[in-house]
């Protein structure tokens, strides 16, 4: 099937870039309000509404064409690259402020906005978006809104892209509903995890029950399961994803480990990951940017330390002891490893083990079928949005 070759600009009728930093100020943040939009809220296809800070509505009203709303598209052009995200029809908020590391657009009747984000998810799509990307400094799509209008991509009939849209849309929501499912049950674990520290006064520390950084052999050059800081979620369980490189360096961890970064503002926005790879006990690593957390006896679940990893108290602790410049401020080891903790009787973990290790299953079961779906998404894309296959 012969697609037909546009520029961006024609299938557009709106592009508009973000404020100026200095129109959306720390001041200007209301606990409630008109959301504004940041790099984790474009970490997928459609928006990510788990995380907002808010501006009045006469703040929002003042920053003019910065407003999105539904069916806009969204990009990065400053920061984390490559991101581009639409608002879903039934999103939560009637409009949203986009940041002055972002700029929307909104797709004419040529488009759906949903194919044209979509498109730019593919390798294909990535390439064209980064081709005038500058790392240096700051990465950055230099002059963002006129080099992505001169963009070409290939433009189906709209039947046809209602077709490949529909499709991509029910393997989108089903992951969606995963990924509630899975916050749900890791709700459930918290409140086991908060019941069993609640009103017992700090005795000890975490280095009592938890091992940091734990010696792992990985031999230079060997081929290993790489897990990049990216798939780090800011409320899923397990990482993403990997991929296999030669390893050179790096944090080691395996099973049962939990990885935190511990690097502005990763640590602030609280991306970890509880290690489980089915197929294999395998070390894998990654940055050097990582902490390392494993249960230091055999009655301390791994569940346990993860949620730890997430406890409001331990990240407020955390965030308040990084240091370095202000830029890139970092948390170590060392200083984690005194957070204080209760006295914890053996008995009393191995009752929350049998409490929560079913709800990390079921999480599990449902990231396993998110990836597979996501795998099967990113391999019929492209063929889809080239023609090469049609949806029957």
């Amino acid at each position: 099937m012969k697609f037909e070759t546009k520029r961006v600009r024609d299938l557009i009728s709106e592009i508009s870039m973000g404020p100026f930093g200095s129109n959306i100020k720390v001041e200007c943040f209301v606990d409630d309000g008109i959301p504004v939009l940041n790099g984790s809220n474009l970490d997928g296809i459609a928006l990510n509404e788990k995380s907002f800070r808010y501006v009045t509505k006469d703040k929002a009203d003042s920053l003019g064409r910065a407003n999105a709303h539904s069916g806009d598209v969204i990009i990065t052009h400053r920061g984390t690259l490559g991101q581009i995200a639409f608002i879903p029809h039934d999103s939560k908020y009637e409009r949203y402020v986009i940041s002055q590391s972002q700029f929307r657009v909104r797709c004419n009747e040529k488009i759906l906005p949903e194919y044209l984000v979509y498109y730019f998810h593919t390798k294909e799509g990535q390439y064209k978006l980064l081709s005038n990307a500058s790392q240096v400094g700051v990465p950055a799509l230099a002059r963002a809104t006129t080099t992505f209008q001169e963009i070409e991509i290939e433009v189906p009939s709209l039947e046809t892209q209602h077709e490949i849209v529909k499709f991509l849309e029910t393997i989108r929501k089903k992951i969606v509903t995963n990924g509630k499912l899975n916050d749900n049950l890791q709700e459930q674990a918290f409140l086991h995890f908060n019941k069993l520290l609640q009103g017992k006064e700090a005795d000890t520390c975490l280095s009592d029950y938890v091992c940091l950084n734990p010696n792992r052999q990985l031999p230079k050059g060997k081929i290993a399961r790489c897990i990049d800081m990216s798939k780090l979620s800011t409320s899923g369980t397990f990482p993403s994803g990997w991929e296999y490189k030669e390893y050179n360096g790096g944090m080691k961890f395996c099973n049962g480990d939990t990885i935190l970064a511990r690097i502005t503002p990763c640590l602030e926005n609280g991306k970890t990951a509880l290690i489980n790879f089915l197929d294999s006990d395998e070390v894998a690593f990654g940055s050097t940017e990582y902490i390392v957390l494993s249960p230091k006896f055999s009655h301390v679940s791994p569940g346990f330390v993860y949620c730890l990893s997430r406890y409001t108290p331990f990240v407020d602790y955390a965030v308040k002891n990084m240091n370095g410049s202000s830029g890139r401020q970092r948390v170590s080891a060392e200083t984690i490893s005194q957070f204080s903790l209760p006295v914890i009787s053996e008995k009393e973990f191995e009752t929350f083990g049998k409490t929560t290790n079913p709800l990390f299953q079921l999480m599990l079961c449902n990231s396993i079928e998110s990836l597979r779906l996501a795998k099967m998404r990113d391999e019929l894309l492209p063929r889809l949005l080239r023609g090469d296959i049609e949806i029957n």
